[in-house]
């Protein structure tokens, strides 16, 4: 049977009277195994936590999640997930998308389909132009890149070499970086894209200290990569040179920064959440998320999946329960709210997050590594579409 046919089948279902559907279930596509299963345990815990917190029902509705296995990067996986999971499961919404190309290749289904998707973590600017049913709670890496270069700039780091993992977020970093760092009168003295999966940064590294940049600016995804690369920087001496690391939040993400160890002291990064954000807010972020998952540090992947629940219960309380797609992203536009992370709003023109982007030293506090916030960009939007 064709696409269209059976989308056809689910409009009927979705038509009937909203007091015939108890219940609003979620198909949250995530990667919960290989490589990148962290960030599927991360959104997903955070997702258990605000439903721990706030009850599983709202607007007389009992909320359900189904939770899929993408297993990283595989558009072809994540595409058929969540076709089944719309016209079998008959959700309501969807929901996840750890990687970018996953959160792409649902584009056209939800468009079809007129069914809200709120990405918790890929963060590519252009995701939320492919359909106008995506709305997202994460970040973009234009976002949390600008004002890094906007910082460095004013800290006297004026020549800067360019790391950026080879895939969408990577060239958003890359792009903007150059383009708010050039701007500004600095000086791009060399770049380079690195795979994806599994790359071997001592030719990098190497090429970087010949160079001699007065800093490094660099995006790789959260995770494991972060701890070789930094590990591969200061056993090459590249600190020792004077070369300075600037990077975004993920190299030195909450869940692996330990791992780092003493490598990653003095990093300086930009990003929209740290562990050790000060708030009563945050302070009950984690201590929930401690009883969820002892076994985890939160990360901002945790926050965007807290968040994505904050905005589904505030969405249906404005509709009334209703799940119908233009009604959800109408309720959503301009939607405020406070977070773990501090104050967040729904940018109605681009539904996007407007978020404030903290800049960051790693510091050492009672044996354990935190990004500690020292200066802040308020209320920042994708420069990514402006």
């Amino acid at each position: 049977m064709k696409l269209r046919v059976l989308f056809a089948a689910l409009a009927a279902v979705m038509a009937l009277p909203a007091a015939a559907q108890d219940t609003v279930k979620i198909g949250a596509i995530l990667p919960m195994s290989g490589p990148f299963a962290s960030y599927g345990r991360q959104i997903d815990n955070g997702m258990k936590l605000y439903m721990k917190q706030h009850g599983d029902v709202v607007a007389g509705k009992k909320i359900e999640v189904l939770v899929r296995d993408d297993t990283g990067p595989a558009p072809e996986i994540t595409k058929r997930q969540a076709q089944e999971l719309i016209v079998k499961d008959k959700v309501n919404l969807l929901a996840g998308f750890g990687l970018t190309p996953n959160g792409l290749a649902v584009a056209p289904l939800i468009t079809e389909a007129k069914m809200p998707a709120v990405i918790m973590n890929a963060a590519t600017s252009i995701i939320t132009a492919k359909s106008p049913y995506f709305v997202r709670v994460s970040m973009t890496l234009p976002q949390v890149t600008a004002p890094m270069a906007t910082w460095a700039l004013q800290n006297g780091i004026k020549k800067v070499y360019v790391l950026v993992s080879d895939y969408g977020p990577g060239y958003d970093a890359e792009g903007q970086f150059k383009k708010t760092f050039t701007a500004g009168g600095g000086e791009i003295v060399g770049d380079v894209r690195v795979p994806l999966k599994s790359p071997d940064f001592s030719a990098y590294l190497q090429r970087i200290k010949d160079t001699n940049p007065q800093a490094v600016f660099l995006f790789l995804p959260a995770g494991e990569q972060g701890v070789a690369f930094m590990k591969g920087f200061h056993e090459r001496g590249l600190d020792k040179a004077g070369i300075k690391l600037i990077a975004t939040g993920d190299i030195s993400d909450d869940s692996v920064i330990d791992s780092e160890g003493d490598a990653a002291l003095g990093l300086i990064t930009s990003h929209h959440y740290s562990d050790a954000h000060k708030s009563p807010l945050n302070a009950a972020f984690l201590k929930g998320y401690a009883e969820i998952d002892p076994q985890m540090r939160p990360n901002f992947m945790a926050v965007a999946g807290y968040d994505g629940m904050a905005l589904i219960y505030a969405a249906l309380k404005k509709t009334g329960g209703s799940t119908d797609g233009d009604k959800f992203m109408a309720a959503v536009k301009g939607m405020k709210w406070e977070s773990p992370r501090g104050p967040v709003m729904i940018d109605p023109a681009t539904r996007d997050i407007v978020q404030n982007i903290y800049i960051r030293r790693v510091e050492k506090i009672k044996g354990h590594y935190y990004n500690v916030e020292f200066d802040t960009f308020k209320a920042v939007k994708d420069p990514g579409k402006q």
